[in-house]
């Protein structure tokens, strides 16, 4: 290891090994008028500033030889200017911009500073957030950097209202946003839906943007929690990069390389590649991964550009299912390293991704986008799962094995425009997107039987999760083989409609409608043994086919906004999104979707021009279409199939945000947020009795008393936090002996949450709890680093005080936080 470390670190040394100049450029930003521009973004490679307030500017560059500085801001065309360094200060001559909204260049994001006036891709209206009636955030890259951030976990700790759950054996991260998981469907890669498992890698991340509420008008076929979407870096016309290696605790070794730069004057060209090998406070668990992402730029014409892009990640790791439960309860003394998953466990991932869009602006005021875009993702898994322990702490481990193959295709156009009606103005989006989806489940025959090993069985061992490691335990890896794959299709369909209508420069309306129709015909199974295919209808009593699930719904989005001030914005909105649902009524028919409403409110404030932006909302969302088992069958009987439903329930969501950010003096960035959310049931079914036919032990049917109730009203859901805060402060300072030094420091808070299961009502009446409540924690990091020249390096220490805590699934995935451990970047940039 130790010479692996070694060699990474020449490498990265010897990449930047040629001599460097430094100097300060300064100079001064007019528009056609000769009047001063203040806030204009002036960047080189990494270096950048803005303008002041009287369009003056300095900045300091590590380059050799002639460079371009770039110069763009809100309204004025983009200009770049050759700079050939004169000593240690280069004064320029001043520096002209011209009016013009028509290039499709966007003003990157710096420092932590507002995006109230900014326009984010998340919301693809082209409109800016401050006239948005919806919550956004946004991670930017120097938030990326200054946390050395590898997972969208990570990034994600700094978005308020956005909860860390938990999975089975931590093989990939779950996200809770305003009490709703965020599914597969909620993640998308430069606008395109896209999957989550292997964890997303971040080195390729410019920003996250997320969209909180519901997207459903937008997007289709979201959870209602937010929509988080991946900004990836693009080629640029500057030539440049930086290569990097990241070591941390447990043998952690990380080579980057970003580099980019022009192919001709119409190409430009990025590449960023990644790999990972991590061992793990856990025992046995490792991680190796391996990232490449090429993208390429083609400018058609002036307003037309062309962006290819394609990445590929192969992750293999541990699954990992923690530290188990003891009697269906935390057990602190299994101990924060111990692994009890079996010899060989193995989770290997390969994801694929390849996406083209096309932005063609007709005039300043008219402007249309297409993406297609494939996502291919397969997973092969192996190992033991729900390690549940008695009192003795012995704990049955049974085997699993599995394969997935996933396949997807996005395609989506918006249109954009703006328009004036009299003296009303108008800013509308029409669009409309397509999904297909193909996932393929394989089914595996395991022979894990000591007595017999012919004869299929996953039972194992069964484990002392205190002394796990002791002799004689069982190491073997039982032969596995195919037994059938199962191939599911989704086709998801969607057009919208909205439109932004200035009533006057204080009050405006946003209106919109989406219209989804999705389609999931019969799945088909393969049986290997018999070596046959079958299409898998389900039916009714009478033996007639249940109808393939067609889902239609209209998704409505209407907000009012007011805007007393340039600088503050109050706004209310209404919008739903709809949950298909599985199972199928008491007559058989595919059950309908649930509709889900969402009412928000909220303030956003800048202050400081800019420097400094506190945004508040509150938020309410209703389910009152909630689906259960139903109690009675057609014929009035009392109902024993799980799978027939019916809408008796209701679930409620309601909570607070505050998000704050500001670039308040030159080198000084904060970031915090809190937010709190209570998800819980209002309204499920009753306890009731009733006879019915159940199968004895003998596999005889029987006529039998059974009983059955909805879940516990008014108690948190499983997998959601109540209080969640960030805080975040990073200064650099930025003259004297010592320019270029960082100072950092995060703290990330996580509330009370419930795991297990939440009880039944019969749970309570019988006085059984099936909940485990989880304490809330802490986690404080900081950071120390030095710039010189081209190259920096950044030392961070996480969770300073060693807080233990856990992430939990149900009541037997449960993976302890990890400990005191540090991590340090060092770059060279060229």
């Amino acid at each position: 290891m130790r010479a692996k470390l070694f060699f990474a670190l020449m490498g990265t040394l010897g990449a930047c090994s040629f001599a460097n100049a430094q100097t300060t450029v300064k100079g001064l930003v007019i528009d056609a008028k000769g009047q001063s521009v203040p806030d204009i973004s002036i960047s080189v490679g990494n270096s950048y500033t803005k303008t002041d307030k009287n369009g003056q500017f300095q900045l300091y560059v590590a380059q050799k030889g002639a460079f371009e500085l770039l110069f763009g801001g809100v309204g004025f065309e983009k200009n770049r200017v050759t700079v050939v360094p004169r000593g240690s200060e280069t004064l320029l001559n001043e520096i002209t911009l011209h009016k013009g909204n028509n290039t499709i260049d966007q003003v990157e994001v710096k420092g932590y500073n507002s995006v109230n006036n900014k326009t984010v891709g998340v919301a693809k209206s082209g409109i800016q957030d401050k006239d948005l009636p919806q919550s956004v955030q946004i991670i930017n890259k120097q938030v990326i950097a200054d946390q050395q951030i590898n997972t969208l976990g990570d990034a994600l700790k700094n978005a308020n209202g956005i909860a860390l759950g938990a999975n089975r054996g931590g093989v990939g991260e779950n996200f809770y946003a305003r009490g709703y998981s965020l599914g597969a469907n909620n993640i998308f890669k430069n606008g395109a839906r896209t999957n989550n498992g292997g964890q997303i890698e971040a080195s390729t991340l410019e920003s996250v943007e997320v969209l909180k509420g519901s997207a459903a008008m937008l997007y289709g076929g979201v959870t209602g929690g937010a929509v988080v979407n991946l900004v990836t870096k693009k080629p640029k016309f500057d030539l440049g990069g930086e290569v990097s290696m990241r070591y941390g605790s447990w043998d952690r070794y990380k080579p980057t390389l970003d580099i980019y730069g022009p192919l001709s004057n119409k190409v430009a060209f990025r590449f960023v590649g990644t790999g990972e090998s991590a061992n793990s406070y856990r025992d046995v668990v490792t991680s190796d991964r391996v990232y490449v992402n090429p993208s390429v730029l083609y400018k058609i014409s002036e307003r037309t550009e062309l962006n290819v892009n394609f990445d590929y990640l192969k992750a293999d790791f541990t699954p990992d299912f923690g530290v188990g439960s003891v009697e269906g309860k935390l057990n602190d003394a299994v101990g924060r390293s111990t692994f009890l998953n079996v010899n060989g466990a193995f989770n290997k991932t390969n994801s694929t991704n390849g996406q083209v869009a096309l932005d063609h602006n007709f005039n300043a005021n008219w402007k249309i986008s297409a993406i297609a875009s494939l996502q291919n993702y397969n997973r092969n898994y192996y190992g033991s799962e729900r390690l549940q322990a008695n009192a003795q702490g012995l704990a049955p481990r049974a085997l699993s094995r599995s394969q997935t193959e996933e396949f997807t295709k996005n395609q989506q156009i918006n249109l954009t425009g703006a328009f004036n009606t009299g003296g009303i103005k108008h800013q509308v989006l029409l669009g409309g997107d397509a999904d297909q989806a193909a996932t393929k489940a394989y089914a595996y025959d395991i022979f894990a039987g000591l007595n017999d090993p012919s004869k299929p069985n996953t039972a194992y061992d069964i484990i002392d999760v205190f002394d796990p490691y002791k002799a004689g335990m069982r190491q073997d890896i039982p032969n596995a083989t195919y037994s059938s794959w199962t191939k599911t299709n989704v086709y998801r369909y969607g057009a919208f409609v909205q439109d932004m209508v200035a009533l006057s420069e204080k009050f405006k309306v946003l209106a919109g409608v989406r219209f989804t129709y999705q389609r999931t015909p019969y799945s088909d199974k393969f049986d290997y043994a018999n070596n046959t295919l079958t299409t898998q209808i389900p039916k009714d009593l009478a033996n007639n086919d249940v109808p393939i699930k067609e889902d239609k719904a209209w998704s409505p989005k209407f907000g009012l906004i007011y805007q007393p001030l340039t600088t503050t914005t109050v706004y209310v909105s209404y919008t739903n999104n709809f949950t298909s649902n599985t199972g199928y009524d008491v007559n058989y028919q595919p059950l309908a979707p649930s509709i889900v409403d969402h009412y928000e409110a909220g303030v956003k404030n800048d202050f400081f021009k800019g420097a400094l932006s506190a945004n508040l909302t509150l938020y309410r969302i209703n389910n009152s279409k909630f689906a259960q088992m139903a109690l009675f069958g057609a014929n009035g009987e009392g109902n024993g199939d799980t799978n027939m439903k019916e809408f008796s329930g209701k679930t409620a969501s309601d909570g607070i945000e505050l998000d704050i950010t500001g670039h308040l003096l030159p080198g000084l960035d904060i970031m915090a947020g809190y937010a709190y959310n209570f998800m819980r049931y209002t309204e499920t079914l009753p306890i009731s009795r009733y006879k019915a036919m159940v199968p004895d032990k003998n596999g005889n049917m029987v006529e039998k008393m059974v009983e059955t109730s909805g879940s516990e009203e008014g108690v948190r859901l499983v997998g959601t936090t109540a209080h969640t805060g960030n805080a975040t402060a990073f200064y650099t300072i930025q003259d004297g002996a010592v320019k270029g030094l960082k100072f950092g420091v995060s703290a990330f808070y996580t509330g009370k949450r419930n795991a297990g299961w939440n009880n039944s009502k019969i749970n309570i009446e019988k006085g059984e709890n099936r909940l485990i409540p989880v304490d809330p924690f802490t986690t404080v990091d900081v950071s120390l680093g030095y710039s010189i020249g081209r190259f920096s390096l950044l030392a961070k220490m996480a969770n300073i005080t060693n807080e233990l805590n856990y992430f939990i699934h149900e009541n037997y995935s449960v993976n302890p936080i990890a400990p005191r451990n540090f991590m340090t970047t060092l770059t060279c940039r060229f």
